[in-house]
């Protein structure tokens, strides 16, 4: 008798390109989730169904306002476009993921196991 697959977790709206699922295929393939810190975000553009493109460079961003403002303009751009939205490209700082989640993983490994 065949193995039944695992049940799927809800579909989120996001969807990993397969370029960046490529950057760091051991960990990334396969990943869904729901959110991810801001500060891993290097850019956003929201191409409307006019085709005009809104940007946000976020790591510019970064240098001059807070995390919860940025995420605060990024929520009220997509919720008040909403309607209007082609697609939303986001460009991840997959290195700083790496280091940040390798870092954590070997501080965690060391109290547990040391």
């Amino acid at each position: 008798m065949p193995k039944k697959l695992p049940k799927r977790t809800k579909p989120t709206w996001v969807t990993l390109a397969k370029d960046f699922i490529k950057e760091w295929p051991e960990v990334l393939d396969g990943l869904e989730y729901s959110n991810l810190p801001i500060s891993y975000v290097k850019w956003i553009n929201i191409t409307l169904k006019n085709n005009v493109t809104i940007h946000y460079d976020i790591e510019k961003e970064l240098k001059i306002r807070s995390k919860n403002k940025i995420v605060d303009i990024v929520t009220k751009a997509l919720n008040g476009n909403y309607n209007n939205i082609k697609k939303v490209d986001l460009k991840f700082n997959v290195k700083k993921l790496k280091v940040d989640i390798e870092q954590k993983t070997d501080v965690f490994l060391k109290k547990s196991f040391t």
